[in-house]
């Protein structure tokens, strides 16, 4: 049995599908009553591989809501996600994938340290964050999609914006060892992370965002923000590829300019339809095939009876970590998403 704890984009879009996620009293509550709702289960899954393989999951709803870190509601956002992983360990989830924001909390507030929760010791080995399944898909996307619009990688300009953090750094990795592309620009908020991953590439300019924006042919967008961020369509290349990797997406709004293409990151579709509710209740455009890739990795494990974390800790994925995973996710039938 495998797990999937997510959280839904914001306030309002938790009041608007509380009915559908089978808690109506939720629906006209604000901001106060999300923050001691507790987690719930609320939807079984199962999904076939390519193989003819079968298993079967749920998902845990952690009413975590992104507003919660940006009114500085902290207690309340760890104490969601430390919840939902008790919930599915006592419900003897064998491998669960934290989505979302669910593993930024963790990392950046160190949630290792909560070894119990209501009587129930947390086995970290149970969990995993999907990133490795996410950077490689996103990798994938930056390739292929980069193909299709006519944009050369040996001669291309890649920015990743959150480069330093954990699916952005292997993003890194993976473009600086297992493609040609041109020239790397490195954006993120420490300084201090952004010099050793400098060094660690052996390349790769420093810049801010705006002034790395005009120069990109592609950029990957993996920040970790509770909110979108909006930018100027005119002041980028044409064609220009975007890769939204942020869920919520951190493009505020769907930037439409001619040009500039727009890739949902970080999705993979499946070649069999899944039986569940949940993607319909985050709009995604395929329900019955499309997901996250982090939510995928934790059916990948389950498939291949791996029971322990596969992405765990900062910046420790590497690039074999991410061919084996993707290895697996070919070998099952998922794809990188490739629709604009």
């Amino acid at each position: 049995m495998f797990g999937l704890i997510g959280h839904l984009t914001s306030l309002e879009h938790a009041q608007s599908v509380a009915r559908d996620l089978g808690f109506p009293e939720y629906a006209d509550q604000g901001l106060d009553f999300w923050c001691s709702a507790p987690p719930q289960i609320v939807d079984d899954i199962t999904v076939t591989s390519a193989t003819g393989q079968k298993i079967q999951g749920r998902y845990v709803e952690s009413c975590f809501l992104p507003e919660m870190l940006a009114n500085r509601r902290i207690k309340a956002a760890t104490r969601k996600i430390v919840n939902a992983m008790a919930l599915a360990q006592k419900n003897d989830i064998h491998i669960t994938a934290l989505g979302g924001f669910s593993s930024i909390i963790f990392e950046n507030f160190n949630l290792n340290q909560v070894t119990e929760v209501r009587n129930t010791k947390l086995e970290f080995e149970r969990f995993t964050t999907g990133n490795t399944h996410t950077a490689y898909v996103i990798c994938r996307q930056v390739e292929q999609a980069s193909k299709k619009l006519g944009i050369e990688l040996s001669k291309a300009t890649v920015a990743i914006c959150g480069a330093t953090g954990d699916i952005g750094s292997a993003v890194c990795r993976w473009l600086n060892t297992r493609t040609d592309v041109a020239e790397l620009l490195l954006i993120a908020r420490d300084k201090d992370r952004l010099q050793a991953l400098q060094e660690e590439l052996g390349r790769g300019k420093i810049l801010g965002l705006e002034e790395a924006l005009p120069l990109a042919d592609i950029v990957v967008w993996v920040a970790s923000m509770p909110k979108g961020v909006e930018i100027d369509p005119t002041t980028l290349k044409q064609p220009c590829l975007l890769i939204d990797g942020g869920y919520p997406k951190n493009l505020g709004t769907k930037v439409q300019h001619p040009g500039v293409y727009v890739l949902n990151g970080g999705i993979v579709e499946h070649s069999l339809d899944i039986d569940w509710k949940i993607m319909q209740i985050v709009s995604m455009e395929v329900p019955e095939r499309q997901l996250f890739a982090c939510f995928a990795e934790a059916m990948l494990l389950e498939f291949e009876q791996w029971h322990s974390s596969f992405s765990w800790g900062r910046n420790q994925i590497t690039v074999p970590k991410m061919e084996q995973m993707g290895e697996w996710s070919v070998k099952h039938g998922f794809q990188p998403l490739l629709s604009f």
